[in-house]
């Protein structure tokens, strides 16, 4: 678990610390980089605490079950692309039925945050809450399944309209 958060952080701090141009070479050095970022690399932390609250208010609205509460946290519509292969783009209303359907399976979430970033891309100003954190899920089966996970939740006026899940399965 230590090496996952200290992969992890040593990543943000890269994504988010590097500030190189859409160049070939770092800013804080003459280094030749191999890549070009096709996005960018242009990124600052000015992005609110309100938008922070938003993002973990989903987590935790997940972790207690509370769908109404998520769904509170989100825009009209969503892009997802969950970790498990999970797709979707349109009306969030639709998505928080196959959530919904999802919640219900489960008896119990436990999740425990270890780092989240707040990323502001100056390229055209799109906000970014990133998350690490470690999830329990108790099925109604019995079955209990524990990852890490790296999400990504785009913000557009204090609603979240975008998420992205990594997922790192644990062995038990």
């Amino acid at each position: 678990m230590k090496k996952y958060v200290f992969i992890s952080i040593s990543f943000a701090i890269a994504v988010v610390g590097c500030k190189t141009k859409e160049g070939t070479k770092s800013s804080e050095s003459s280094i030749q980089l191999p890549y070009t970022a096709t996005y960018t690399t242009d990124f600052t932390n000015h992005v609110s605490d309100s938008d922070l609250l938003t993002v973990l208010d989903s987590y935790k609205a997940w972790e207690t079950g509370d769908v109404k509460a998520l769904r509170a946290t989100m825009g009209d519509s969503m892009y997802v692309r969950a970790a498990d292969g999970f797709k979707f783009a349109g009306l969030t209303d639709s998505l928080m039925k196959d959530w919904q359907t999802m919640r219900d399976s489960l008896s119990s979430v436990k999740i425990t945050m270890d780092v989240w970033l707040k990323n502001h891309s100056l390229k055209d100003s799109n906000n970014f809450v990133n998350v690490w954190y470690k999830e329990i899920d108790t099925y109604k089966t019995g079955k209990v399944d524990s990852a890490n996970y790296e999400d990504d939740n785009g913000i557009k006026n204090g609603k979240i309209i975008w998420y992205s899940s990594h997922k790192q399965i644990l062995k038990p």
